[in-house]
């Protein structure tokens, strides 16, 4: 069998319960704040206990290059993502200053990119394939580089529990991997280009027209192989970092980790880890919508309520890393609120 079609952890229905019995007993009118109350209670089922926390924030950067590049569908050269991988490692890219804030783990790992080999400080490099073949004349991935890939997300969540995180982010790093999570959503949802590609880098009108008509190309060069099944879209079309991103949230379901979902990339290897193993979809909180097109008809697939609207679309995790923020902050106020009791205030109408 294979691993990811393992059962995963069962939310705990009893902290569940007792989460929502503490929130009643907050000095606040019932239900007052809202989505910040559900994120504290969600939480405390899925760490199982009765005051949850995110103290210890786990990030994972998974990277890799684009064969579809050849396609000319991106604003941004290939070389950019090797030079955004040292940036990560160094400090100096949004993600690396989100995780600093929140004291999180950063892990980067090069899944698979273009170039020399190399050794960058920070940078686990373990290169299954120097990129992905151009979906748009042939499979992407071999069943199993995209096995392999997989099981780096896997044991990335392994590594994060094996450290005692409390919650985990993917992030992803690729020029040209918004056009292969546009293909591959498209598998998923059995609609055409049209309905779910935008702009990625911020290419031009002309160019977004051709990024459309090379993934309805791969549609049809793909369709006998996928049929229905998410994993073979996702050795179609996807990418290793994709597919890292894909057995990193099974595994963190299967291990019973929260994780926080970022933009349309992450959102898109949600969905076919979900379809995949449906059970994982319960450990997943979103941390926003995107600016990106598409990503709300995604959210909507996987019944998703984004914590932010901030209209981002940087990926990296970061609209992830800014929701850590907000999660805290529901922790803390689920945790240290006064009740009635305590605080000698009347806790019924009257």
């Amino acid at each position: 069998m294979q691993w990811w079609l393992a059962a995963c952890q069962q939310p705990n229905l009893a902290a569940k319960q007792q989460a929502e019995q503490r929130q009643l007993q907050l000095t606040k009118p019932t239900g007052a704040l809202t989505e910040l109350e559900n994120i504290a209670i969600t939480l405390a089922s899925l760490q199982n206990q009765l005051k949850p926390n995110i103290d210890q924030p786990w990030i994972t950067i998974f990277a890799g290059d684009h064969g579809v590049m050849e396609e000319n569908i991106s604003a941004y050269p290939q070389a950019v993502t090797r030079q955004m991988l040292q940036n990560f490692a160094t400090g100096g890219a949004c993600i690396s200053v989100i995780a600093k804030e929140y004291q999180a783990t950063l892990q980067v790992i090069d899944c698979g990119s273009v170039g020399e080999p190399y050794e960058y400080f920070g940078v686990e490099r373990y290169c299954i394939a120097p990129g992905t073949a151009n979906f748009s004349r042939q499979q992407a991935m071999t069943e199993q580089q995209c096995q392999e890939a997989m099981l780096l997300g896997a044991q990335s969540a392994e590594k994060a529990c094996a450290e005692q995180a409390s919650i985990f982010v993917a992030g992803e790093m690729g020029i040209g991997n918004t056009c292969s999570a546009s293909a591959l959503a498209c598998f998923l949802l059995n609609e055409p280009a049209e309905h779910l590609t935008g702009v990625g880098t911020g290419i031009r009108n002309e160019q977004l027209q051709h990024k459309k008509q090379v993934i309805n190309q791969a549609l049809v060069l793909h369709r006998e192989f996928v049929q229905q099944d998410p994993f073979h879209a996702l050795c179609a079309v996807g990418g290793l970092e994709i597919a890292a991103m894909t057995g990193a949230y099974i595994r963190c379901a299967q291990l019973g980790l929260p994780m926080v979902i970022d933009g349309f990339i992450s959102s898109v290897a949600a969905l076919c880890a979900a379809r995949l193993n449906p059970a994982i979809r319960e450990w997943m909180l979103f941390g926003h919508q995107s600016g990106e097109y598409g990503h709300a008809r995604i959210l909507a697939e996987l019944n998703a309520r984004p914590l932010l609207h901030l209209n981002l679309r940087l990926g990296e995790g970061s609209g992830a890393g800014a929701a850590l923020g907000l999660i805290r902050l529901a922790c803390s106020l689920h945790n240290n609120m006064a009740t009635f009791a305590e605080a000698a205030v009347i806790g019924e109408k009257v």
